[in-house]
């Protein structure tokens, strides 16, 4: 080759570098935050969701209460409602296994601010199978009546935890309390004999009533092998009415990443039917960081594509102060749950520890 050709050449692609090199920038420019515009650019495993995630800030602050688990829904009257957990400061985070409650709060539109209306489900004491917490709360309006799946548990610990279901004609009740928990574990040495938890529910296309349920296997939790113990894993109980009996799938589970390697798993997801396809969102414990979401989406709602990831850690959205001691989860979003207006998402709803009074509250993102 010449040396004139080469002088062509490289010119063309001196040009090409700079015309890539604007169009960058100027995406930049219209991006509200530089990290965003790197994170887009830069890593292919974000999905189509993270993308279009606009951090909106905090929200449902207590003083004397840390705050999880918030589930949004749009009411008759135009109003935000959200259901979420909450239990008093003096018992740490940890007091969300011993002691939560699910509360209730409305507001004029998604971004707040909140305003409290009451307690619906507290633990109700010795002998019943939410005696010793009411968590989870995941509100749906089916069939003309408001479903609100949660856990409860007996004594405190892991190995009580229980799906139930309440229903109520109004989101102002009263609630139709369960005697009986919805869901049970599975047999002694089966993938799901520890427990039953994280609840989430969508109406089936075909009529059905379908049940995802996290849980785990007694021995790898009782006897680790891996720092964190156990492997969460998910499965699907399906029924022919919201009020059961759910009937478990034999392709359970239908999240298992353990043929990863290390352990990984995940929790806390959230599932829902657009565009005839299943759609899910999970908090990452392993595949891309624990301070990571999940998403991931399927044609039949039981086999499911590989992750990709959902949302970032906080830092890649706001500017946080540093970590209090007290709090061992910070900067990570858990426990995702969306709010749909005319049959769109159009928010999503997180727990984050940290806010105003070191404990944890509501973090919500606008999906644009």
């Amino acid at each position: 080759m010449c040396l004139k050709q080469k002088t062509k050449i490289k010119d063309q692609m001196n040009r090409r570098q700079f015309i890539i090199g604007n169009s960058l920038a100027v995406m930049g420019l219209c991006l509200p935050f530089s990290a965003k515009a790197l994170t887009i650019l830069d890593d292919p495993r974000l999905s189509d969701f993270e993308k279009k995630l606009r951090p909106v800030g905090r929200a449902l602050e207590f003083e004397e209460y840390y705050v999880w688990c918030n589930s949004p829904i749009e009411g008759p009257d135009g109003k935000i409602h959200v259901f979420f957990s909450r239990w008093k400061k003096s018992k740490s985070m940890s007091g969300w296994i011993n002691g939560s409650e699910i509360a209730h709060a409305v507001a004029d539109k998604p971004e707040g601010p909140y305003e409290y209306v009451s307690t619906i489900l507290a633990p109700r004491g010795e002998g019943f199978w939410d005696a010793t917490t009411c968590h989870n709360p995941s509100i749906h309006f089916v069939d003309g009546k408001y479903a609100l799946f949660f856990m409860g548990n007996s004594n405190g610990k892991m190995d009580t935890k229980r799906i139930g279901l309440a229903v109520s004609d109004s989101l102002y009740g009263p609630w139709e309390r369960p005697d009986q928990p919805l869901l049970l574990p599975g047999e002694t040495g089966s993938w799901d004999d520890l427990l039953t938890t994280n609840p989430s529910f969508l109406k089936h296309p075909n009529g059905e009533y379908w049940l995802y349920y996290k849980s785990l296997d007694t021995e790898n939790y009782v006897h680790p092998k891996f720092p964190v113990k156990g492997n969460r894993k998910y499965g699907l109980a399906v029924s022919k009415s919201l009020k059961g009996p759910y009937i478990k799938s034999p392709q359970n589970p239908v999240i298992d990443f353990s043929k990863l390697g290390d352990n990984k798993q995940c929790e806390d997801a959230f599932v829902w039917y657009e565009n005839k396809k299943f759609k899910m969102l999970a908090r990452d414990m392993g595949v891309f960081g624990m301070d990571y979401g999940l998403y991931m989406d399927s044609d039949d709602g039981i086999h499911w594509n590989d992750p990709q990831i959902s949302y970032q850690p906080l830092d890649k959205y706001i500017k946080q102060p540093d970590a209090p001691k007290h709090l061992n989860r910070y900067g990570r979003a858990e426990r995702p749950q969306l709010l749909f207006q005319n049959g769109k998402a159009t928010y999503m709803f997180t727990a984050s520890q940290g806010g105003k009074y070191e404990t944890a509250s509501a973090f919500i993102f606008k999906i644009i």
